[in-house]
Protein backbone atom coordinates (compact mmCIF):
# COMPACT_ATOMS: atom_id res chain seq x y z
CA UNK A 1 0.00 0.00 0.00
CA UNK A 2 1.41 3.44 -0.84
CA UNK A 3 -0.23 6.97 -1.63
CA UNK A 4 -0.11 7.91 -5.12
CA UNK A 5 -0.83 11.39 -5.16
CA UNK A 6 -2.41 14.13 -2.79
CA UNK A 7 -4.03 17.51 -3.33
CA UNK A 8 -4.50 20.48 -0.87
CA UNK A 9 -6.51 23.25 -0.60
CA UNK A 10 -6.74 25.75 1.62
CA UNK A 11 -5.00 23.53 4.42
CA UNK A 12 -2.75 25.73 6.51
CA UNK A 13 -0.19 27.60 4.58
CA UNK A 14 -1.23 25.83 1.29
CA UNK A 15 -3.37 27.23 -1.36
CA UNK A 16 -3.81 24.95 -3.62
CA UNK A 17 -0.83 21.94 -3.68
CA UNK A 18 -0.84 18.58 -5.51
CA UNK A 19 1.82 16.21 -5.07
CA UNK A 20 2.77 13.03 -7.14
CA UNK A 21 4.70 10.53 -5.07
CA UNK A 22 7.51 8.17 -5.61
CA UNK A 23 6.32 4.41 -4.11
CA UNK A 24 9.51 4.04 -2.05
CA UNK A 25 11.25 7.19 -0.81
CA UNK A 26 10.12 11.11 -0.70
CA UNK A 27 12.11 13.72 0.37
CA UNK A 28 10.28 17.58 1.27
CA UNK A 29 13.22 19.95 1.63
CA UNK A 30 13.26 23.61 2.52
CA UNK A 31 13.74 26.26 5.12
CA UNK A 32 11.50 25.98 8.18
CA UNK A 33 8.16 27.39 7.61
CA UNK A 34 7.72 26.49 3.86
CA UNK A 35 5.49 23.99 4.94
CA UNK A 36 7.29 20.53 4.64
CA UNK A 37 5.47 19.56 7.82
CA UNK A 38 2.42 20.30 6.58
CA UNK A 39 2.10 18.04 4.23
CA UNK A 40 3.32 14.79 6.90
CA UNK A 41 0.86 16.44 8.33
CA UNK A 42 -2.01 16.50 5.76
CA UNK A 43 -1.07 12.40 5.06
CA UNK A 44 -1.59 11.83 8.84
CA UNK A 45 -5.07 13.44 8.51
CA UNK A 46 -5.94 11.15 5.65
CA UNK A 47 -5.02 8.39 7.78
CA UNK A 48 -6.07 9.14 11.18
CA UNK A 49 -9.15 11.46 10.32
CA UNK A 50 -7.40 14.26 12.98
CA UNK A 51 -4.05 16.37 12.35
CA UNK A 52 -1.22 15.29 14.37
CA UNK A 53 -0.08 18.68 15.64
CA UNK A 54 -3.40 20.62 15.99
CA UNK A 55 -6.63 18.12 16.92
CA UNK A 56 -8.42 21.53 16.47
CA UNK A 57 -9.88 21.56 13.06
CA UNK A 58 -10.61 25.06 12.45
CA UNK A 59 -7.13 25.88 13.22
CA UNK A 60 -5.74 23.94 10.02
CA UNK A 61 -7.88 26.29 7.82
CA UNK A 62 -5.41 28.54 5.89
CA UNK A 63 -5.91 32.33 7.61
CA UNK A 64 -8.42 34.14 5.89
CA UNK A 65 -10.27 30.85 4.18
CA UNK A 66 -13.62 29.24 4.99
CA UNK A 67 -12.68 25.89 4.42
CA UNK A 68 -10.01 23.28 3.70
CA UNK A 69 -9.95 19.61 1.70
CA UNK A 70 -7.37 16.95 1.63
CA UNK A 71 -7.87 14.67 -1.32
CA UNK A 72 -5.78 11.24 -1.43
CA UNK A 73 -5.32 8.64 -3.93
CA UNK A 74 -4.28 5.14 -2.51
CA UNK A 75 -2.50 2.11 -4.41
CA UNK A 76 -4.07 -0.63 -1.58
CA UNK A 77 -2.49 -3.40 -4.35
CA UNK A 78 -1.95 -3.74 -7.63
CA UNK A 79 -5.42 -4.28 -8.58
CA UNK A 80 -6.96 -1.46 -6.03
CA UNK A 81 -7.15 1.80 -5.50
CA UNK A 82 -8.91 3.72 -2.87
CA UNK A 83 -10.07 7.33 -2.82
CA UNK A 84 -9.74 9.11 0.33
CA UNK A 85 -11.07 12.97 1.32
CA UNK A 86 -11.24 14.79 4.05
CA UNK A 87 -12.87 18.37 3.89
CA UNK A 88 -13.69 21.13 6.88
CA UNK A 89 -15.92 24.10 6.57
CA UNK A 90 -16.06 26.47 9.20
CA UNK A 91 -19.63 26.29 11.16
CA UNK A 92 -19.75 22.69 9.87
CA UNK A 93 -18.93 19.42 10.83
CA UNK A 94 -15.70 17.69 9.67
CA UNK A 95 -16.25 15.60 6.51
CA UNK A 96 -14.56 12.19 5.32
CA UNK A 97 -15.20 10.13 2.69
CA UNK A 98 -13.94 6.92 1.51
CA UNK A 99 -14.40 6.36 -2.58
CA UNK A 100 -17.22 9.18 -2.46
CA UNK A 101 -19.32 7.08 0.23
CA UNK A 102 -19.32 9.51 4.00
CA UNK A 103 -18.41 8.10 6.74
CA UNK A 104 -21.03 8.14 9.57
CA UNK A 105 -18.24 7.44 12.38
CA UNK A 106 -14.40 8.13 11.97
CA UNK A 107 -13.70 5.20 13.90
CA UNK A 108 -14.67 3.15 11.41
CA UNK A 109 -11.65 4.41 9.30
CA UNK A 110 -9.05 4.17 11.77
CA UNK A 111 -6.67 1.34 10.94
CA UNK A 112 -7.92 1.08 7.35
CA UNK A 113 -4.84 3.44 6.20
CA UNK A 114 -1.93 2.35 8.48
CA UNK A 115 0.71 4.93 9.19
CA UNK A 116 3.25 5.93 11.82
CA UNK A 117 4.64 9.59 12.27
CA UNK A 118 8.40 9.85 13.92
CA UNK A 119 8.41 14.10 15.12
CA UNK A 120 10.43 16.15 17.24
CA UNK A 121 7.18 16.82 19.08
CA UNK A 122 7.33 12.84 20.15
CA UNK A 123 9.52 14.16 22.65
CA UNK A 124 5.77 15.01 24.70
CA UNK A 125 5.95 10.92 25.23
CA UNK A 126 8.81 11.35 27.88
CA UNK A 127 8.46 15.27 28.98
CA UNK A 128 4.64 15.51 29.35
CA UNK A 129 1.70 14.07 31.69
CA UNK A 130 0.63 10.02 31.53
CA UNK A 131 -2.27 11.85 29.77
CA UNK A 132 0.22 11.96 26.64
CA UNK A 133 1.28 7.87 26.91
CA UNK A 134 -2.15 6.67 27.59
CA UNK A 135 -2.76 8.38 24.01
CA UNK A 136 -0.04 6.65 22.30
CA UNK A 137 -1.56 3.03 23.69
CA UNK A 138 -4.67 3.96 22.59
CA UNK A 139 -3.70 5.16 19.10
CA UNK A 140 -1.67 1.92 18.77
CA UNK A 141 -3.98 -0.63 20.05
CA UNK A 142 -6.81 1.21 18.43
CA UNK A 143 -5.44 0.58 14.64
CA UNK A 144 -6.14 -2.81 14.53
CA UNK A 145 -8.93 -3.64 17.41
CA UNK A 146 -12.27 -1.06 17.15
CA UNK A 147 -13.32 -2.94 19.98
CA UNK A 148 -10.76 -2.06 22.16
CA UNK A 149 -11.34 1.92 20.95
CA UNK A 150 -15.51 1.53 21.69
CA UNK A 151 -14.76 0.27 25.26
CA UNK A 152 -12.26 3.35 25.78
CA UNK A 153 -14.90 5.71 24.45
CA UNK A 154 -17.46 4.14 26.54
CA UNK A 155 -15.24 4.26 29.64
CA UNK A 156 -14.54 8.01 29.37
CA UNK A 157 -18.17 8.43 29.18
CA UNK A 158 -19.19 6.75 32.12
CA UNK A 159 -16.31 8.00 33.71
CA UNK A 160 -17.38 11.09 33.37
CA UNK A 161 -21.21 10.46 34.91
CA UNK A 162 -19.25 9.25 37.73
CA UNK A 163 -17.67 12.46 38.11
CA UNK A 164 -20.42 14.90 37.29
CA UNK A 165 -21.99 12.71 40.06
CA UNK A 166 -19.77 12.97 43.00
CA UNK A 167 -19.49 16.67 41.89
CA UNK A 168 -23.57 16.57 42.51
CA UNK A 169 -23.28 15.41 45.59
CA UNK A 170 -20.57 18.29 46.58
CA UNK A 171 -22.72 20.73 45.71
CA UNK A 172 -25.97 19.31 47.67
CA UNK A 173 -24.19 17.84 50.44
CA UNK A 174 -26.19 14.40 49.95
CA UNK A 175 -24.57 10.80 49.23
CA UNK A 176 -26.71 7.88 47.50
CA UNK A 177 -24.28 4.55 47.28
CA UNK A 178 -26.46 2.90 45.54
CA UNK A 179 -26.27 5.58 42.58
CA UNK A 180 -22.73 5.68 42.26
CA UNK A 181 -22.46 1.85 42.39
CA UNK A 182 -24.00 1.83 38.66
CA UNK A 183 -21.22 3.73 37.55
CA UNK A 184 -18.56 1.91 39.58
CA UNK A 185 -19.67 -1.39 38.07
CA UNK A 186 -19.89 -0.04 34.67
CA UNK A 187 -16.20 1.47 34.52
CA UNK A 188 -15.07 -2.15 36.06
CA UNK A 189 -16.72 -4.16 33.09
CA UNK A 190 -15.75 -1.81 30.60
CA UNK A 191 -11.92 -1.24 32.23
CA UNK A 192 -10.89 -5.41 32.28
CA UNK A 193 -10.43 -5.64 29.06
CA UNK A 194 -9.08 -2.41 28.04
CA UNK A 195 -6.30 -3.07 30.84
CA UNK A 196 -5.51 -6.43 29.44
CA UNK A 197 -5.24 -5.52 26.31
CA UNK A 198 -2.73 -2.66 27.10
CA UNK A 199 -0.81 -5.46 29.19
CA UNK A 200 -0.59 -7.47 26.21
CA UNK A 201 0.28 -4.77 23.90
CA UNK A 202 3.49 -3.41 26.30
CA UNK A 203 4.34 -6.95 26.86
CA UNK A 204 4.83 -7.58 22.75
CA UNK A 205 5.78 -4.00 22.50
CA UNK A 206 8.95 -3.55 24.93
CA UNK A 207 11.21 -6.75 23.30
CA UNK A 208 11.06 -5.35 19.70
CA UNK A 209 11.28 -1.74 21.22
CA UNK A 210 14.86 -3.20 22.86
CA UNK A 211 15.67 -4.89 19.79
CA UNK A 212 15.79 -0.96 17.99
CA UNK A 213 16.98 0.82 20.69
CA UNK A 214 20.38 -1.43 20.42
CA UNK A 215 20.33 -1.49 16.50
CA UNK A 216 20.00 2.41 16.08
CA UNK A 217 22.27 3.55 19.19
CA UNK A 218 24.67 0.76 19.22
CA UNK A 219 25.28 2.17 23.52
CA UNK A 220 25.54 -0.20 26.21
CA UNK A 221 22.73 0.88 28.19
CA UNK A 222 19.91 -1.33 29.11
CA UNK A 223 16.32 0.57 27.83
CA UNK A 224 12.81 -0.78 28.85
CA UNK A 225 9.33 0.54 29.48
CA UNK A 226 6.95 -1.22 31.55
CA UNK A 227 2.95 -0.62 32.50
CA UNK A 228 1.38 0.95 35.60
CA UNK A 229 -2.18 0.34 36.51
CA UNK A 230 -4.12 0.38 39.40
CA UNK A 231 -5.92 -2.82 38.00
CA UNK A 232 -1.95 -4.08 38.59
CA UNK A 233 -2.76 -3.87 42.12
CA UNK A 234 -6.53 -4.61 42.40
CA UNK A 235 -10.00 -4.78 40.82
CA UNK A 236 -11.24 -1.28 40.17
CA UNK A 237 -14.41 -2.11 41.92
CA UNK A 238 -12.14 -2.62 45.02
CA UNK A 239 -10.08 0.68 44.50
CA UNK A 240 -12.94 2.49 43.71
CA UNK A 241 -14.76 1.72 47.04
CA UNK A 242 -11.19 1.93 48.50
CA UNK A 243 -10.92 5.49 47.25
CA UNK A 244 -14.57 6.44 47.98
CA UNK A 245 -14.09 8.99 51.17
CA UNK A 246 -10.95 10.49 48.39
CA UNK A 247 -12.99 10.42 46.04
CA UNK A 248 -16.08 12.57 47.53
CA UNK A 249 -13.52 15.20 48.97
CA UNK A 250 -12.05 15.37 45.27
CA UNK A 251 -14.85 15.60 43.30
CA UNK A 252 -13.69 13.24 40.81
CA UNK A 253 -12.52 9.84 40.45
CA UNK A 254 -8.82 8.93 41.48
CA UNK A 255 -8.52 5.28 40.18
CA UNK A 256 -8.92 3.41 37.15
CA UNK A 257 -7.77 3.24 33.60
CA UNK A 258 -7.62 6.22 33.19
CA UNK A 259 -4.84 6.90 35.08
CA UNK A 260 -2.57 4.71 33.88
CA UNK A 261 0.77 5.12 32.88
CA UNK A 262 3.56 3.68 30.81
CA UNK A 263 7.81 3.96 33.25
CA UNK A 264 10.52 4.93 30.39
CA UNK A 265 13.69 3.60 32.03
CA UNK A 266 17.46 3.63 30.47
CA UNK A 267 20.07 1.74 32.94
CA UNK A 268 16.91 1.47 35.79
CA UNK A 269 16.54 5.13 35.92
CA UNK A 270 13.91 7.33 34.35
CA UNK A 271 15.01 8.78 31.02
CA UNK A 272 13.32 12.11 31.34
CA UNK A 273 15.47 13.09 33.89
CA UNK A 274 18.61 10.75 32.83
CA UNK A 275 18.93 10.40 29.41
CA UNK A 276 21.09 12.54 27.08
CA UNK A 277 19.27 13.77 24.42
CA UNK A 278 20.49 11.49 21.83
CA UNK A 279 19.63 8.68 24.02
CA UNK A 280 16.18 10.10 24.46
CA UNK A 281 15.43 10.76 20.47
CA UNK A 282 16.74 7.45 19.97
CA UNK A 283 14.51 5.39 22.64
CA UNK A 284 11.58 7.83 21.09
CA UNK A 285 12.53 6.72 17.43
CA UNK A 286 12.55 3.06 18.38
CA UNK A 287 9.56 3.13 20.80
CA UNK A 288 7.72 4.24 17.24
CA UNK A 289 10.02 1.63 14.88
CA UNK A 290 8.56 -0.92 17.29
CA UNK A 291 4.35 0.68 17.03
CA UNK A 292 5.38 0.49 13.52
CA UNK A 293 5.97 -3.38 13.60
CA UNK A 294 3.10 -4.37 15.53
CA UNK A 295 0.50 -2.43 13.44
CA UNK A 296 2.10 -3.98 10.72
CA UNK A 297 1.65 -7.69 11.62
CA UNK A 298 -1.74 -6.61 13.27
CA UNK A 299 -3.37 -5.11 10.01
CA UNK A 300 -1.39 -7.19 7.69
CA UNK A 301 -0.40 -3.78 5.71
CA UNK A 302 2.41 -1.94 5.45
CA UNK A 303 2.42 1.41 7.24
CA UNK A 304 3.34 4.28 5.48
CA UNK A 305 6.12 6.02 7.52
CA UNK A 306 6.99 9.89 7.94
CA UNK A 307 9.57 10.95 9.56
CA UNK A 308 10.08 14.46 10.22
CA UNK A 309 12.70 16.76 11.19
CA UNK A 310 14.32 13.31 12.86
CA UNK A 311 17.89 14.19 11.54
CA UNK A 312 18.13 16.60 14.30
CA UNK A 313 20.16 16.04 17.13
CA UNK A 314 21.21 12.71 15.67
CA UNK A 315 24.59 12.18 15.07
CA UNK A 316 26.05 10.98 11.60
CA UNK A 317 26.66 7.47 12.41
CA UNK A 318 22.69 6.77 14.31
CA UNK A 319 21.45 8.56 11.03
CA UNK A 320 22.91 6.09 8.83
CA UNK A 321 22.35 3.41 10.91
CA UNK A 322 18.58 4.32 10.86
CA UNK A 323 18.32 4.70 7.03
CA UNK A 324 19.99 1.33 6.78
CA UNK A 325 17.13 0.35 8.92
CA UNK A 326 14.59 1.76 7.25
CA UNK A 327 15.95 0.98 3.16
CA UNK A 328 15.16 -2.69 4.04
CA UNK A 329 12.24 -4.38 2.32
CA UNK A 330 10.12 -4.39 5.79
CA UNK A 331 9.69 -0.65 5.86
CA UNK A 332 7.15 0.42 2.12
CA UNK A 333 6.71 3.52 1.80
CA UNK A 334 8.45 6.80 3.31
CA UNK A 335 8.11 10.42 3.73
CA UNK A 336 11.09 12.60 5.20
CA UNK A 337 11.33 16.30 5.75
CA UNK A 338 14.53 18.60 6.41
CA UNK A 339 15.58 21.73 6.26
CA UNK A 340 19.11 20.55 4.73
CA UNK A 341 19.00 19.63 1.17
CA UNK A 342 22.49 18.58 0.41
CA UNK A 343 22.06 16.40 3.75
CA UNK A 344 18.82 15.04 2.54
CA UNK A 345 20.15 14.07 -1.32
CA UNK A 346 23.66 12.59 0.25
CA UNK A 347 21.32 10.20 2.26
CA UNK A 348 18.82 9.01 -0.34
CA UNK A 349 21.59 8.73 -3.03
CA UNK A 350 23.29 5.94 -0.94
CA UNK A 351 20.07 4.16 -0.59
CA UNK A 352 19.41 1.08 -2.90
CA UNK A 353 15.69 2.30 -3.40
CA UNK A 354 13.75 4.91 -5.92
CA UNK A 355 12.94 8.36 -4.69
CA UNK A 356 11.84 12.27 -5.23
CA UNK A 357 13.00 14.80 -3.67
CA UNK A 358 10.38 17.89 -3.77
CA UNK A 359 11.91 21.35 -2.64
CA UNK A 360 9.30 23.65 -0.93
CA UNK A 361 9.61 27.46 -0.72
Amino acid sequence: MYLKSIQLINYKNFTARNFDFDQKINCLVGNNGVGKTNVLDAIYHLSQTKSYFNPITSQNVKHGEPFFMIEGNFAIDEAQEENIVCSFKKGQKKVLKKNGKEYEKFSEHIGSIPLVIISPTDRDLITEGSETRRRFMNHVISQSDKAYLKDVIDYHKVLSQRNALLKYFAKNRTFNADNLNVYNLQMSQLAKPIYEKRKQFVDTLNPVFMTHYKAISQGNEIVSLSYKSTLSESDLTEKLQENLDKDRVLQYTSAGIHRDDLNFMIDAYPIKKFGSQGQQKSFLIAIKLAQFDLIKKASERTPILLLDDIFDKLDDQRVSRLIKMVQDAHFGQIFISDTHEERTEKIVKGVNQSYKIYKLS
